[in-house]
C-alpha cells in the first residue's frame, strides 16, 4: 500500500486501509494486507480493528479473512443516488441501449481516473474490464478522454501527472504529449475514441456531459467489439450520442454534484458545486 500523499490524519490512513482492503477483490488476510502495507503491524491491525467494528470491513473467523462490510453497501448507495449522474441519466442510457443494441457506459472523474457509474449491456454481452463501480485509467479510455479533453488546463495538468501511463496494448498513448494531441482533436470534434488502447477488440465512441459553463459532469460512451463493429460504424452514433449528453446535462442541472477530482476547501470545510455553474 502506498504512503497516504496528504495530510489527512488519522481518518485518511483508515480510508486508505479500507481502500487496500477492497482493492484485491476477494477476502484477504491480515497477513496479506501486512506484506503490502506501509503501517507498522500495530497501527495496521488497530484500523483494521476499527474498520470492522464500524461495519466497513467484515471478518470471517472460520477463513480469518477480511472483506468490505455491508456498511459500505448502504454509503454506496447514497453516494450513487446523491453524488452520481446515474439516477439522472438511467432514462437515457436505457433508450440508448435499447436503440443501438451496443453497451453503454456512464462514467465520471474521480482523482483523475474513471469511475463507471453505470452500464447498460449489449443484446449479446461481451466480457470486458468496465463495470459499474469499477475505476479504470483515463488516459486510455474514450469516457476518460472525452473528460480530461474538457478540463480547465491546470486541473488537465494535476490529472495527466496522476496517469500511470501503462501501455496496454500497442495503440495506449505512452505519454502526456501523445494524449494531448488526441485531445485536442476531441475538443474539436466533441467526440472521443478508444482505439483498442485499453482493451485488445474493445473499441468505443464517447462523448463529454458538460454543464452550461462547459465543463465536465461526466462522459457516455458506446461500445463494441472488433468482430461486429469498427470505429467508422460506431462513429454514425456520435450524433445520437451527443443528443443523450446533452439530455442528461439537462435534468442534471438542479443537481448537486461534486467536482471532478479534489474538492476544494474553505474555512476548514469542503465546497462542492452545483451542475450549473
Amino acid at each position: 500500500m502506498s504512503a497516504v500523499e496528504r495530510n489527512d490524519g488519522t481518518v485518511g490512513k483508515a480510508l486508505a486501509v479500507l481502500d487496500h482492503i477492497a482493492s484485491y477483490g476477494r477476502p484477504v488476510r491480515f497477513s496479506e494486507v501486512l506484506t503490502d502495507s506501509d503501517l507498522p503491524k500495530a497501527t495496521l491491525y488497530r484500523f483494521v480493528q476499527t474498520l470492522t467494528n464500524q461495519g466497513m470491513l467484515q471478518y470471517d473467523p472460520e477463513r480469518q479473512t477480511y472483506a468490505p462490510g455491508l456498511r459500505l453497501v448502504r454509503l454506496a448507495h447514497a453516494a450513487w443516488a446523491q453524488s452520481s449522474l446515474a439516477p439522472v441519466a438511467r432514462p437515457h442510457i436505457d433508450a440508448l441501449s435499447a436503440e443501438t443494441g451496443e453497451t453503454v457506459h456512464l462514467a465520471q472523474l474521480d482523482h483523475a481516473q474513471v469511475l463507471y457509474v453505470d452500464k447498460r449491456n449489449a443484446h449479446n454481452p461481451v466480457e470486458m474490464f468496465s463495470q459499474a463501480g469499477k475505476v479504470g485509467p483515463a488516459y486510455c479510455t474514450g469516457v476518460g478522454k472525452a473528460m480530461l479533453a474538457f478540463l480547465p488546463d491546470p486541473e488537465l495538468q494535476t490529472a495527466l501527472a496522476q496517469q500511470s501511463w501503462h501501455r496496454f496494448t500497442a495503440t495506449t498513448h505512452g505519454s502526456p504529449e501523445s494524449l494531448r494531441a488526441d485531445l485536442a482533436d476531441i475538443r474539436t470534434e466533441g467526440l472521443s475514441f478508444d482505439r483498442e488502447e485499453h482493451e485488445t477488440g474493445i473499441v468505443c465512441v464517447a462523448v463529454p456531459i458538460l454543464n452550461s459553463q462547459k465543463r465536465p459532469l461526466g462522459a457516455l460512451s458506446i461500445t463494441g467489439t472488433t468482430r461486429r463493429t469498427n470505429l467508422d460504424a460506431l462513429k454514425l452514433l456520435g450524433p445520437r450520442l451527443k443528443q443523450a449528453a446533452t439530455a442528461i446535462a439537462r435534468d442534471a442541472e438542479s443537481w448537486l454534484f461534486p467536482r471532478s477530482g479534489n474538492p476544494s476547501t474553505k474555512n476548514g470545510e469542503t465546497t462542492h458545486v452545483r451542475s450549473d455553474t
